[in-house]
């Protein structure tokens, strides 16, 4: 029996402004599977937080997906109404925003912001719910539940905003768990606490974590599974420990050398990857990194790679990959059926 719990096909998001069409994602394809923690990295406007919000059916207007498959759990969401996707929204899959403070609904107590989503995904009263978002508080490590429940979102600093957040979306146990930069304004300590959290509450819960960072020293901390994007596309997606091996795709390759790697205690200069991401209102018609890559040919312009499978758990979409293209170091040659439609 499978344990897939996601099926993302040929995913596409487009926004229909007056200046034309923003094809935020373009076609891109994933598996999420119970346990997993699946890190989506990329810059920004990558389409990162755009898949997110479309595996949330949260795409506000003027855009919405215009192509595609979201399996979960064998259900297609692409074809549910905004009401039948609330019966799915904090109970099955749960989302942690970037900024809780934005969340956060300033007006009302952290308590009755909690009970609210008990209530309205349980069978539990108003006094069992009150017992639950103690217990959920404790659960994520604020002091004193009992008094801080009484407590507003202002009155909470940064790190115990986010542990509310996180709180609120464990509260029906859901089976997915989409954080979308939940560290980014959080002092380092805080965000390795917070992580540790995640991570341990999936292993409590049994639930799986889609993790949206632009941070790669996150994802080799708590991912098992790697997808870049660029360009609201896929480059290359692996398990974490081939990605940082041997990444197979020229952006995931820059992305690595652009951080800072205290391995061998030598002083090494950054090397930032040169040039501007896509205007996604007139993407390329070839591979969208093709105008920042040192090893772009005629084809990458003129036509997107296909996926390449270079093993069970890695694939990247690049040309370098097809067994007519010049040989560059540390980039695998395959045959034509290893290629992933």
């Amino acid at each position: 029996m499978s344990n897939t719990i996601l099926d993302v096909k040929n995913l596409r998001t487009t926004f229909y402004t007056h200046m034309g069409e923003v094809q935020a994602v373009r076609g891109i394809s994933f598996e999420v599977n119970q346990g997993d923690v699946l890190g989506i990295v990329g810059e920004s406007g990558s389409g990162k937080s755009v898949t997110a919000m479309s595996i949330m059916g949260l795409v506000d207007e003027p855009g919405r997906v215009s192509g595609g498959s979201i399996l979960f759990m064998g259900q297609e969401l692409t074809k549910l109404s905004d009401a039948e996707m609330n019966e799915y929204r904090g109970k099955e899959i749960s989302m942690i925003f970037q900024d809780p403070m934005t969340s956060l609904n300033p007006v009302y107590t952290i308590g009755n912001q909690l009970i609210e989503v008990i209530r309205r995904h349980t069978d539990l009263d108003k006094d069992q719910a009150h017992a639950r978002a103690i217990e959920l508080l404790q659960m994520v490590g604020i002091p004193e539940p009992e008094i801080r429940i009484k407590n507003y979102p202002h009155q909470f600093s940064g790190g115990m905003r986010q542990r509310a957040m996180i709180a609120m979306a464990i509260s029906c146990s859901p089976k997915i768990l989409i954080a979308d930069e939940p560290t980014t304004a959080l002092d380092v300590t805080i965000q390795a606490q917070i992580l540790d959290l995640m991570v341990r509450l999936k292993n409590q819960l049994h639930s799986s974590i889609i993790l949206i960072t632009h941070d790669l020293g996150v994802v080799s901390e708590v991912c098992n599974k790697v997808n870049v994007m660029y360009g609201g596309m896929l480059m290359e997606k692996a398990s974490v420990f081939e990605l940082f091996d041997s990444p197979q795709h020229p952006y995931t390759l820059g992305l690595l050398k652009s951080i800072p790697r205290d391995v061998t205690g030598e002083r090494k200069r950054l090397v930032p990857i040169e040039g501007t991401p896509p205007d996604l209102l007139k993407p390329p018609s070839g591979c969208p990194f093709s105008p920042r890559c040192p090893y772009a040919m005629g084809i990458c312009v003129r036509e997107a790679a296909p996926l390449y499978t270079l093993s069970d758990t890695h694939s990247a979409s690049c040309w370098l990959h097809h067994k007519g293209a010049p040989v560059v170091e540390g980039f695998v040659q395959v045959e034509e059926e290893s290629v992933h439609e």
